[in-house]
């Protein structure tokens, strides 16, 4: 009997194409059948979201060895995390993030906020640049 295909939630921004990111993703991919969505708020102060997603799928699809749905959530990235969890089954969220001194998510606390929806959250969060 075939086990049953994971669904992974990624959630990113700046980060969406970032190697750390696409490691995670590929060892995901490495430890059974999964399926990714790619979830990046659209933060117009940053100049959108489509740019991200352009660059960001063709390599996380590389990864994973198979499509990744891209989603284009609401400004704020806990309500488009939230909104975007409405579809039941995702088995974990992997939260992509700037570096800790400069990351706002993290100032946010959102990993935190989103493992309280309920939903195991890894966070991937990139290394300072020295």
């Amino acid at each position: 009997m075939e086990a049953a295909s994971r669904r992974i939630f990624v959630v990113a921004n700046c980060t969406a194409a970032a190697p750390l990111l696409i490691e995670t993703v590929r060892t995901r991919a490495a430890e059974g059948p999964c399926t990714f969505a790619l979830l990046i708020p659209n933060e117009p102060r940053k100049g959108g979201a489509d740019w991200t997603l352009e660059t960001a799928i063709p390599l996380l699809e590389r990864a994973a060895g198979a499509p990744v749905e891209g989603i284009i959530g609401k400004e704020d990235a806990f309500e488009a995390v939230e909104s975007a969890l409405q579809d039941p089954g995702f088995d974990e969220v992997i939260v992509s993030t700037l570096p800790k001194r400069v990351s706002e998510w993290l100032r946010r606390d959102l990993p935190h906020r989103i493992q309280n929806l309920g939903v195991p959250v890894t966070t991937v969060s990139q290394a300072e640049e020295r």
